[in-house]
């Protein structure tokens, strides 16, 4: 019988277990059909991602995970130490796994498993999400076999290498969750509202922050909201660490509400089993700019207004969005011109202009590579022993 051994690595964030949930769904079935047997584990710090994990048929198996930083911090004296521990930790595991093959997003935890590996000699694939690498993948780059890339203009920091651009592998969760409503267009959009509690013939808002949260994204929607609920219905990932306490400062601004208005914003720490239904029902998404969260707007077909985070490594998330808003389908707005007039100036002038929205829409789509996933899988499959 045949037998693929997989080891999937990633920093611990939905922006790197989502895509490796989304290859390991393909590889389940490509490999099928000819009765291919797979032994896929997750190494690594999953954070809150473990059960996602555990339920897509990869074994977690944790591993000390270190942040290697390219600049001074006094969080250095603490990670340091730890990715050595982490390296004698994965000489021991792999050892006793030794997989075909290691397939890694990169982030915090992956640049030792793949120190290890080559150590051992097996082979590395590795898969860029952004337009600028992190230290991890670059570092990765140079051992790697191969190298998936999401962004064209990412092949520049990757010279003599064998690259291929692919987009980004969005989860097939996703499309299955709106499996059972109208066939695309207004009747899913209308159908997606009404089972998010909204009015269908309202337009709908949404606002993410990517997996996390974003507190000061957050903190701008409670200084604004009065302003934006007038004209919108919203929906709102605020972060799970974030929930409790913005919950509070909700409850206070809308304490005189009346329930009408209430029922215009709905507020939730993570889309945890309805993301799919969530970016079906928005006419419009106001996001952080994470190659997941763009994307998965681009999957939905979704024009947005993206608001990169200036402390994103090496700018990436800036050069994500201003990448992503050269075709067409958004509009990029500085956090420090984040301010609620200008926000909603943009707004209007969209929403005037149905034919515009529809050209970013249209640009969205035209984005999205639905076959990312599957030409991963399939390129993982020839490392079969």
């Amino acid at each position: 019988m045949k037998k693929l051994r997989v080891l999937l690595a990633g920093g611990g964030t939905g922006g790197h277990i989502y895509p490796l949930i989304a290859v390991a769904g393909e590889l389940k079935t490509l490999a099928e059909p000819y009765g291919i047997t797979l032994d896929m584990r997750y190494f690594g710090s999953a954070r809150g991602y473990a059960e996602d994990i555990i339920n897509s048929d990869i074994d977690f198996v944790p591993i000390i995970s270190s942040k290697l930083r390219r600049y001074w911090t006094p969080l250095n004296l603490i990670d340091i130490p730890k990715f050595f521990l982490s390296l004698i930790q994965l000489l021991w595991k792999l050892f006793w796994f030794m997989p075909d093959v290691v397939f890694s997003k990169g982030g915090p935890g992956a640049l030792a498993i793949i120190l290890v590996s080559r150590f051992y000699l097996i082979p590395v694939v590795i898969h860029e999400s952004d337009t600028i690498p992190g230290l991890t993948n670059s570092i990765s780059g140079k051992l790697a076999k191969k190298i998936f890339l999401a962004f064209a203009s990412t092949d520049e920091y990757f010279p003599k290498k064998d690259v291929e651009v692919i987009g980004n592998p969005v989860r097939e969760f996703l499309f299955q969750q709106i499996a059972d409503l109208e066939p695309a267009g207004d009747k899913a959009l209308a159908e997606a509202k009404k089972l998010l509690g909204f009015d269908s013939s309202q337009p709908l808002l949404l606002i993410i922050g990517g997996s996390q949260g974003a507190e000061r994204l957050n903190n701008f929607v409670l200084e604004s909201l009065e302003v934006f609920i007038k004209d919108f219905q919203i929906l709102h990932q605020v972060g799970i660490t974030n929930y409790d306490n913005y919950k509070k400062e909700f409850e206070f601004l809308a304490k005189d509400w009346d329930e009408n208005l209430k029922k215009r914003y709905h507020f939730v720490p993570f889309f945890q089993d309805n993301m799919g239904i969530a970016l079906t029902a928005a006419d419009f998404a106001i996001s952080r700019s994470g190659a997941g969260s763009i994307f998965e707007l681009a999957a939905f077909g979704k024009p947005a207004i993206l608001i990169p985070l200036p402390e994103s490594a090496n700018d990436h998330q800036r050069e994500n969005a201003y990448n992503y808003a050269h075709i067409g389908a958004a509009i990029v707005i500085e956090e420090a011109n984040l301010l609620s007039h200008l926000i909603m100036d943009e707004l209007n002038k969209l929403f005037k202009n149905p034919e515009l929205l529809q050209k970013m829409s249209d640009a969205a789509r035209s984005f999205y590579r639905p076959d990312a996933a599957t030409i991963i899988a399939k390129y993982l499959l020839t490392f079969i022993s």
